[in-house]
């Protein structure tokens, strides 16, 4: 990885921090994308620690905010002559629905769209630096997260749920998060059939249940549920041996459009196998993003 740039997010904590800290630890150039300016600078601290001859970057966006996204995809792409890796992997679940100020339901919003628009705008300058990798960060959650493209929004997901409804799997938060994890094995799909004889790799990956920040914000039950579950959770260190691999490791150079777990290929379930949803979700984003197809 010496000598390579790899643009992350959500690598202020968790996976994504441990995964950033391993590159760079190789060798590789980091450029994250912060929300919080007071844990990215930790974050930029922390890895010129690890790497002090290595001049990494930050840019700060709210990852939920097409515009937002849009923005910090083309400030990367003017600074950065080539980019060698795009890691996705910012996400969260929330215990209530939620708008953006854009309308979109904000874990569809920050889990898939970022995840979208972010590979949208880099995609001239990855195809550019070839051989290079996109890496999604996905969930075994996408078994619960059936898709409905006529309620991308998740407005009936959480419409008329009652307290004992709202027990199972964690209460319809936890189903949309679902829900968003499978359109990131969707998208990746269709990302490298988009991307084929390009020289640029699509790959995403279940890290585990990891005791990371996640969850954290969500709220009432869910955070409750969650904290529980933590007690018995991987680690960073072991939820990122994945992401890590697979951004980094020579084995994975040609595979493309593979789901991942502990460093090997799985299979998701079959809907998120399916190609025409995978296309029909791409379009469908594509639209509300005012994004080219």
């Amino acid at each position: 990885m010496k000598g390579k740039v790899v643009v992350i997010t959500g690598a202020t904590s968790g996976i994504g921090q441990v995964a950033a800290e391993n590159l760079a630890s190789m060798g590789a150039r980091i450029v994250q994308i912060a929300r919080d300016r007071g844990r990215g600078q930790e974050a930029l601290k922390r890895l010129s620690e690890r790497a002090p001859e290595v001049a990494h970057g930050i840019f700060y966006a709210d990852l939920s905010r097409l515009s937002d996204m849009k923005r910090v995809a083309s400030e990367i792409a003017q600074a950065e002559p080539r980019i060698d890796v795009l890691i996705n992997n910012a996400g969260a679940m929330f215990g209530s629905r939620q708008l953006t100020e854009e309308g979109l339901e904000r874990t569809f919003a920050l889990n898939h769209m970022s995840y979208f628009v972010l590979t949208h705008g880099l995609r001239d300058r990855l195809v550019a630096s070839a051989p290079a990798r996109v890496v999604n960060t996905a969930s075994d959650a996408h078994h619960v997260g059936a898709l409905d493209l006529n309620d991308l929004q998740s407005a009936e997901a959480f419409r008329g749920r009652n307290f004992l409804q709202g027990l199972r799997y964690g209460g319809p938060g936890f189903k949309v998060y679902g829900r968003s994890k499978l359109c990131n094995i969707l998208f990746t799909r269709e990302l490298a059939r988009r991307l084929a004889g390009t020289g640029v790799t699509a790959n995403c990956l279940h890290p585990g249940f990891v005791a990371t920040r996640f969850g954290d914000q969500s709220g009432g039950l869910t955070s409750s549920i969650i904290g529980i579950a933590k007690r018995f959770a991987l680690s960073p260190q072991q939820g990122a041996e994945t992401l890590t691999y697979l951004a980094s490791s020579p084995e994975v150079a040609s595979v493309t459009g593979v789901y991942f777990h502990q460093c090997r290929p799985i299979a998701p379930n079959p809907e998120a196998q399916d190609d025409a949803m995978a296309q029909r979700l791409w379009e469908e984003s594509t639209r509300l993003a005012d994004l080219e197809n």
